[in-house]
């Protein structure tokens, strides 16, 4: 349904299905992240498929902790067309080494609670043993 991008669903269909609220919906359209969607003669949204898949990627994004005012800059060099294919790229590259940060500070944190289990395991088994020895600790 929604790979075909002659679909076209309402805001309550692409809420569904992005899993975002109407509200956010309606907010990216009105903070320029979305362009005008289009409208049905009843005046409703009508999204296409191309829309579609401009919101799952903002969404990632914006998962990724792309701040919304870099989102609108990114949003609003796609407008201009592919004279700003050099500019989309470098906004991304730079996002990308912020996620790569994101990430090499995660993996630290994780080996910290990996180490901190591993020791307690350590003392667990220690314990289980004095335990069994009737050992005092």
């Amino acid at each position: 349904m929604v790979g075909d991008m002659d679909t076209e669903l309402s805001i309550q269909q692409v809420a569904a299905v992005t899993q975002l609220s109407t509200h956010t919906l309606r907010y990216y359209e009105r903070i320029g992240l979305l362009a005008a969607i289009e409208r049905a003669s009843s005046g409703h949204r009508r999204y296409s498929g191309q829309d579609i898949a401009w919101i799952n990627f903002l969404t990632r994004l914006r998962a990724t902790g792309m701040p919304i005012r870099e989102m609108q800059q990114f949003a609003e060099l796609r407008r201009q067309g592919d004279h700003s294919l050099a500019q989309r790229r470098q906004l991304l590259e730079i996002h990308q080494r912020h996620v790569q940060q994101q990430l090499d500070e995660l993996n630290r944190n994780l080996e910290v609670i990996q180490d901190k289990i591993q020791h307690y395991r350590e003392l667990e088994a220690q314990y289980d043993t004095n335990t069994l020895t009737g050992s005092k600790h």
